[in-house]
């Protein structure tokens, strides 16, 4: 028994570690060469803890940001308190989202298998978040569950989510590649299918967006780092700026944390260090998604030959790249009204995370483009802010309260607001 605590303490309970056996086990059932699997393994490792490193990054930011506007908007002051938090929620339940993670890529590729839906999803970066922040609801919705409670139901939810996702979405996959050789495998599904039906009805299908010629100086629309630094730069001046003329004892609070440094510079040098936190987590993800993609997928071609790779988002991109930046704009102008609207309404402050806004709105408006052209295309944008927006006001407020609210504030994607209602209705009525 001692021997059993022990590997459940210092293996099963460390989730680099559970993440490093992972990537190990299907490197070797690949046969790969000694030096490719001791590189895959530490490389995954190293990868995870470098996303927590990152989380703090951007948590330490956004303990400036969200007062800031909250002040701005003359709203009471509780931010940052009384809940886990990315690191200790990893820390505690990190091992289960990690076995989950594995274990319902395994019902996917087994449903694949044996089922008429022949997608194997293989966005490992977003297999992760959104096992992450699902536990994070139902941890929120039920207490502090068993181990094997938290990864049966979550690894049999990814599962089926992991299967039947791209499934539906496929239909206007087609539409976009004109073939059925891959699938949408990215949690953007929800505003890829809503972006094409408002598409078919609002647009114009024959003024497709690839018929505009962009000028040259807009192509910084397509690095996500550029944007994120450039739009939370203008947000955090803006909002310094007002401080600085209101005068308030909040304001001056605030302006007192940058010391003797200029207050708009310390908020620029801030809206900085918050990019410089998704690039941290960006390169953890890349790390260690490098390495157990590639093993899932050995896995899976083995199981299931012939299936369809349900992959990340940005594979629709060279379809219709005009339609990416009139996606993203539309998801921009969309993001800043309702900022405004949510923060003079129900009093909360909206974080516009840029990579989600990116590469959601961007695919939204090449699936919008697909049934309804450059109209289809900014409308999927706009309807992207939408239910993020929205989407991260309720999953903040009310599914992720106690648990890890400052991610869903950077890390949440559209399917996850959508379906983290049902999850933790799920959970509670199981639970």
């Amino acid at each position: 028994m001692e021997a059993i605590q022990w590997i459940a303490t210092n293996i099963f309970g460390v989730p680099a570690i559970l993440l490093g056996f992972i990537v190990l086990l299907g490197l070797l059932l690949q046969k790969k060469s000694a030096s490719q699997t001791i590189s895959g393994t530490f490389k995954a490792m190293i990868g995870f803890l470098i996303i927590n490193a990152g989380a703090g990054v951007i948590v330490g930011a956004l303990t400036v940001f969200e007062p800031m506007w909250k002040e701005v908007f003359g709203l009471e002051t509780s931010s940052f308190a009384n809940f886990l938090g990315q690191e200790e929620f990893s820390a505690k339940y990190g091992s289960a989202v990690t076995l989950s993670m594995f274990i319902g890529f395994v019902i996917n590729v087994l449903l694949a298998r044996f089922t008429k839906f022949k997608y194997i999803y293989l966005t490992g970066h977003m297999m992760f978040w959104t096992t992450m922040i699902f536990a994070g609801i139902i941890i929120d919705a039920v207490g502090d569950l068993s181990f094997g409670k938290l990864v049966f139901f979550l690894s049999v939810f990814m599962g089926l989510y992991w299967t039947f996702q791209p499934a539906i979405v496929q239909p206007f996959m087609r539409k976009v590649t004109g073939n059925d050789n891959i699938a949408l495998g990215h949690t953007s599904a929800v505003v890829a299918v809503l972006a094409a039906l408002a598409g078919k009805f609002l647009g114009n299908k024959e003024n497709d967006s690839e018929k505009i010629k962009l000028p040259k100086g807009l192509e910084f629309l397509r690095d996500s780092n550029v944007i994120t630094a450039l739009t939370m730069g203008i947000l955090f001046f803006v909002g310094a700026v007002i401080l600085m003329t209101k005068g308030t004892p909040g304001a001056e609070e605030l302006i007192a944390k940058s010391g003797d440094q200029n207050f708009i510079i310390y908020s620029i040098i801030q809206s900085l260090t918050f990019a410089g936190g998704i690039a941290v987590v960006l390169l953890g993800v890349k790390m260690f998604i490098g390495e157990i993609v590639p093993a899932f997928n050995g896995i899976a071609t083995k199981l299931v030959p012939g299936a369809k790779p349900a992959l990340d988002c940005p594979v629709v991109f060279t379809f219709a790249p005009n339609a990416v930046i009139l996606g993203f704009l539309g998801a921009f102008g969309g993001a800043l009204i309702w900022l405004v609207i949510l923060g003079n309404t129900v009093a909360y402050v909206f974080v516009p995370t840029m990579i989600v806004l990116f590469f959601h709105g961007s695919t939204a408006g090449v699936f919008g483009n697909a049934t309804g052209g450059v109209r289809g295309a900014v409308i999927g944008g706009f309807i992207t802010a939408t239910i993020v927006s929205w989407g991260q006001y309720l999953t903040v407020k009310f599914l992720l309260s106690s648990t890890i609210p400052d991610t869903a504030m950077w890390a949440a994607d559209s399917d996850m607001f959508v379906l983290g209602p049902i999850v933790k209705f799920i959970a509670q009525l199981l639970f």
